[in-house]
């Protein structure tokens, strides 16, 4: 029970893998392009939580469905593939509406 939020991001993120390949928007595209655009992305928003965690903002609050992996205080290893899932979904949304 303790992995269902990570598995569930996986899932997500498998989806849109498969959204990915159909359509060729992002990494089916342009793989280095796509890349370096997500490692941007999320580094820009593992600063954001961390300046959030520093200034008290954001917090775990304990969580069943998580796995108590921590990467750094209330940053749970859960939060690297949410931030994964969150830029990509923005980026094929980007494509999907400009192609």
């Amino acid at each position: 029970m303790s992995a269902i939020y990570l598995i569930g991001l996986l899932l997500a993120t498998a989806g849109l893998g498969l959204t990915d390949y159909k359509y060729k928007l992002a990494f089916f595209y342009n793989r280095r392009r796509t890349l370096i655009t997500l490692a941007i992305g999320i580094l820009v928003f593992i600063i954001w939580d961390v300046l959030g965690i520093a200034l008290g903002i954001f917090f775990h609050g304990g969580s069943p469905y998580t796995l108590g992996v921590w990467l750094g205080p209330e940053f749970p290893i859960e939060e690297l593939f949410f931030l994964n899932l969150l830029c990509y979904s923005a980026l094929l949304l980007y494509r999907g509406f400009t192609k």
